[in-house]
């Protein structure tokens, strides 16, 4: 018999952005699916349109594509298993929840959300774990439905129930997490398939899909590990094969050890796709770095292409432990990846980011370009994302600012004046106010005043950077230019003099 071709899926519900646990399910099913060379498909899971966004799924779809992932059939794609969007699917599920009623595995339930209210509170107060209790227990089917009918007459709407039989086990061979059971007493009695707005529930309409679409592995968030007993019920009375279960670990804040959560209000970790892309993180980092995320590859490396990825992925290496989101090891991940960027990607982020900020004209002429690509070049073996280029190159766009203390210091030193003094000399003596020429003019300091090394490079640095720290002494001065640099020469000479220095 011939080994059955993998296909995998992602499903997210059109409620938002691309959360990064969201991102990570993506692309393990991806990875999974390339490196099988099986079939990675994008279904929209849009039954529940309270919760859904408008342009959500155009979002996840748009972030997926800048992630580096893609899809083989999906509600833009097409292919042999659609419709792709479940709101589109209606007729389908119907067929399979008519099919439960007939084979009496589903009923009709009239209990009003206040009446299943004050039956989960008298369970609370009995120290009895919340759950539907069957309504018709003790009555035969002409009393059923004869109360069915009294309900219809109340202008009541139903909501359609699966049987969950008694004393039965829910066991799977997880991908991740090894032998799992659960007792049909324990998943909170016969649950809701179909709505009382006649769209179906999330965990009837996930199997009917899985299964006509053929999918063969389903690997998700260890949040859906309680979903997975309702499942097997359906596919139990549907009598069909379940796909085999894996469910990924959760991600924590490393900084708090909480569970990574977009309903909750985690001010330390951003927590969606589109929010990285902002600040000017590049895609093949975020996606070596989201891979790392509760799975490891062989070896120490950390830094990865996609296709050595996609060559690695073993779901066998897919751990068990909470996955750490790290903020300062993607920094550095992505500080990896800005080092080797093209500088026409780098520059064109940048500069997104610069105007933003309202540094840079929206449509500079192409001197402006010129000097902003110099000014991205200088900092981007600094940078962990191009955002922070606003804050590294204050000096080019603010006003002088204030020396610190431990600035003022260094100016204090007695050698400091003369040198300042000189290189003013110097830089108005270079043919031209680039950085070799200006590295000229603080070689010939040296050689006019006899002192070098830090008491040479520091005082120069202060007195034309206004800061102790930067790129290099020529490059920065090159783009301050020449007017800016005397300027702050000569604020530095006249603060000197009026400290007594």
């Amino acid at each position: 018999m011939a080994k059955q071709k993998i296909r995998v899926r992602y499903a997210p519900s059109p409620t938002g952005h691309l959360h990064i646990g969201n991102a990570r399910t993506a692309l393990f099913n991806y990875l999974f699916a390339r490196h099988n060379k099986g079939t990675f498909v994008l279904r929209i899971e849009d039954t529940d349109q309270k919760r859904n966004v408008e342009g959500g799924s155009k979002s996840q779809m748009e972030n997926l594509r800048w992630l580096g992932i893609d899809w083989d059939e999906g509600p833009d794609k097409g292919g042999d298993f659609g419709p792709y969007r479940q709101s589109e699917r209606k007729d389908i599920y119907n067929k399979y929840i008519q099919q439960l009623l007939d084979e009496g595995k589903a009923y009709y339930s009239y209990k009003t959300e206040e009446e299943l209210e004050e039956q989960r509170e008298e369970q609370r107060a009995m120290g009895i774990a919340p759950h539907y209790t069957y309504e018709y227990e003790g009555l035969t089917a002409d009393e059923i439905a004869q109360k069915q009918e009294e309900a219809k007459a109340k202008g009541l709407k139903p909501v359609v129930r699966i049987h969950i039989p008694e004393m039965e086990t829910y066991s799977w061979e997880d991908i991740v997490k090894g032998h799992l059971s659960f007792e049909s007493d324990t998943i909170g009695g016969d649950f809701v398939i179909q709505k009382r707005d006649g769209m179906p529930t999330y965990n009837f309409a996930v199997v009917v899909d899985d299964h006509l679409m053929e999918i063969t592995h389903v690997l998700r968030g260890d949040d859906h590990v309680s979903n997975t007993p309702k499942q097997l019920a359906v596919y139990e009375a549907l009598g069909w094969e379940p796909p085999k279960f894996g469910h990924m670990t959760l991600i924590i804040n490393a900084e708090t050890g909480k569970k990574l959560s977009k309903r909750e209000e985690d001010k330390t970790v951003l927590q969606f796709i589109e929010q990285y892309r902002d600040l000017g993180y590049l895609p093949d980092a975020m996606f070596n770095f989201i891979t790392l995320l509760g799975w490891s590859p062989v070896g120490e490396n950390e830094i990865f292409t996609q296709r050595e990825l996609i060559k690695q992925f073993d779901p066998a290496r897919l751990s068990n432990s909470p996955a750490a989101f790290d903020r300062r090891k993607l920094e550095w991940i992505n500080n990896q990846y800005i080092k080797k960027a093209d500088r026409d990607t780098l520059l064109d982020l940048a500069l997104n980011n610069l105007q933003e900020a309202g540094l840079v004209e929206k449509d500079p002429n192409p001197e402006k370009m010129e000097w902003v690509r110099q000014l991205v070049n200088i900092y981007s073996v600094q940078m962990s994302y191009t955002k922070q280029i606003v804050d590294l190159a204050k000096i080019f766009f603010d006003a002088p600012k204030d020396l610190s203390d431990e600035e003022i210091d260094e100016i204090r030193k007695d050698e400091a004046r003369p040198v300042i003094e000189e290189f003013k000399k110097q830089i108005d003596l270079i043919p031209r106010f680039t950085s070799p020429q200006i590295m000229k003019a603080v070689q010939a300091t040296r050689q006019e005043t006899g002192i070098k090394g830090r008491r040479l490079f520091m005082p120069i640095r202060i007195a034309t950077t206004r800061s102790m720290v930067g790129p290099g002494i020529g490059e920065a001065m090159e783009l301050l230019g020449k007017e800016k640099v005397h300027e702050h020469l000569d604020l530095t000479l006249k603060q000197m003099s009026e400290n007594g220095l």
